[in-house]
């Protein structure tokens, strides 16, 4: 279930013929956010004691199940209103995180008898790695270094293997590797990647085969391992383009 709290709806009005001057420090304006309620009607709980039991180990595993269902439904509306611009949603897009368990009235409603929120891990980096992100988008922003498309078919193709999207990966990784040989070849760190770009050399046909059966249908096991294998050689000629930078 998906619902809209937070700011009242904002009504268009006539504006007069001349328009209102924006202040300097405006006042913020209140925001709507969406709330997601995901309930699993598949076992119900025999006693409110199980229940307990049940909330009492569940964590951040349960939380990225029920992510995965969330944005299985998104994709889907994405497709059926051929909306571009509506995305998956990630653990930290979640301002609040809940597991609770409740009567199905309840739940509907976004209510609960009893939950509760999971606090984020924190993901623990060197400053060193915190900092290389930040000095990389300084250098392109700059136009001391540029991107490469290869970059972001790279990262839809991770996207869609994340999501199981199998088949969009494998056409996604098929010319993403067409683009990374060509970029990385013409790369001013080529020469570093000599080896990197080898391996992408060597992967080429089996990739291509792959993209032609996804086409058709759904891939075996040993396309799906191939395709993940493929993006994660992309990735990491990638990442050492980076560090030549």
């Amino acid at each position: 279930m998906l619902a809209t709290l937070g700011a009242p709806e904002r009504r268009r009005r006539i504006m007069p013929r001349k328009q209102l001057q924006a202040r300097a420090e405006p006042e913020p304006v209140p925001v709507c956010t969406g709330r997601a309620t995901i309930v699993d009607v598949r076992e119900p709980f025999e006693s409110v004691a199980g229940a307990r039991a049940w909330l009492e180990g569940a964590g951040e595993d349960r939380l990225a199940a029920d992510l995965a269902v969330l944005n299985r439904a998104l994709h889907a509306f994405r497709l059926a209103t051929a909306d571009p611009y509506l995305n998956a949603v990630g653990r930290r897009q979640a301002l609040v995180a809940r597991i609770g368990f409740g009567g199905g009235e309840q739940v509907a409603d976004g209510r609960w008898c009893d939950a509760r929120e999971l606090v984020a891990p924190r993901r623990r980096a060197r400053r060193s790695k915190l900092l290389q992100p930040q000095a990389r988008l300084a250098a392109v922003l700059s136009g001391r270094m540029r991107t490469l498309v290869c970059e972001e078919l790279a990262l839809r193709a991770r996207l869609d293997l994340a999501h199981g999207r199998e088949r969009e990966a494998a056409l996604q990784v098929q010319v993403a590797l067409d683009a990374a040989q060509a970029e990385l070849a013409s790369d001013p760190a080529a020469g570093a990647l000599a080896a990197r770009l080898a391996q992408l050399r060597d992967q080429h046909g089996a990739v291509a085969a792959a993209a032609r059966t996804a086409v058709a249908g759904p891939l075996c096991d040993s396309d799906r391992e191939l395709v993940e294998f493929t993006l994660a050689r992309i990735e990491a000629a990638l990442r050492a383009r980076a560090a030549e930078g």
